[in-house]
C-alpha cells in the first residue's frame, strides 16, 4: 500500500455544523465530540487553519419550497439551537451557509485558492448530507478531501455508515488518532 503524505501547509480543517441542535441528535455524541476535539487540537498545534460552518436560517418567506418535507420545522427551534457546540478561537473562521455544500453561496473556494490550500480535512455533522456532499464537491473542484471517520456523525446511523463506506472508495479516510501519520 502506498504511503499517504499530506502537506500540512496546504491543508485546512472543516468543523461542519457542530451546532447544539445537531450534536444533541447524533447516535455517538461522546466519541464524536472527543475525536473532533482531538482533530481540532492537532490542527491548532500544527498551524492548520480551522474553519467552522454554521447553518444560516433562510429569511422568513425565502425558505426553499420543499422545506415542508423536511424533518426540521422552524417552529420547533429554540434559542441557542444553532449556536456552535465547540467554540472557535479568535483566529478561526466561521462560515455561515444555507446549503449542503460549503462551496455553494460562500467564498470558501476563493479563500482556499488565495492560501494555496489543496487538502480539506472534514469533521462534523451529518456524514451523509453536508460532509459527503462537500467532500464530493471539493474533489470535483480539484481538492483532496480527508474524512475523519470517528469525527463525523449523524442522527441516522445507517446513513452515516453507508456514507463512510462510499467515501472510503473515493477519498482518504482515517481515524482521528491516525491523522498525524498522514500529515507531514
Amino acid at each position: 500500500m502506498e504511503e499517504i503524505k499530506i502537506e500540512k501547509e496546504k491543508t485546512i480543517l472543516i468543523v461542519w455544523d457542530v451546532i447544539n441542535i445537531l450534536v444533541n441528535s447524533i447516535y455517538n455524541k461522546e466519541e464524536f465530540i472527543n475525536s473532533t476535539k482531538e482533530v481540532i487540537e492537532f490542527a491548532r498545534k500544527n498551524n492548520i487553519p480551522v474553519v467552522y460552518t454554521k447553518i444560516k436560517q433562510y429569511p422568513k418567506g425565502f425558505e426553499p419550497k420543499n422545506i415542508s418535507n423536511m424533518k426540521w420545522k422552524s417552529s420547533t427551534w429554540k434559542e441557542g439551537d444553532f449556536d456552535l457546540y465547540i467554540k472557535p478561537e479568535d483566529n478561526e473562521l466561521i462560515i455561515e451557509k444555507n446549503t449542503w455544500s460549503i462551496f455553494v453561496g460562500t467564498n470558501f473556494e476563493l479563500l482556499l485558492r488565495n492560501r494555496n490550500i489543496n487538502n480539506i480535512i472534514f469533521t462534523g455533522i451529518a456524514t451523509e448530507i453536508g460532509i459527503e456532499t462537500s467532500a464530493r464537491h471539493a474533489f470535483a473542484l480539484g481538492f483532496t478531501p480527508i474524512i475523519i471517520e470517528d469525527a463525523v456523525s449523524s442522527s441516522n446511523k445507517e446513513g452515516h455508515n453507508r456514507s463512510i463506506e462510499n467515501m472510503k472508495n473515493l477519498f482518504i479516510t482515517v481515524k482521528a488518532k491516525n491523522l498525524e501519520n498522514i500529515i507531514k
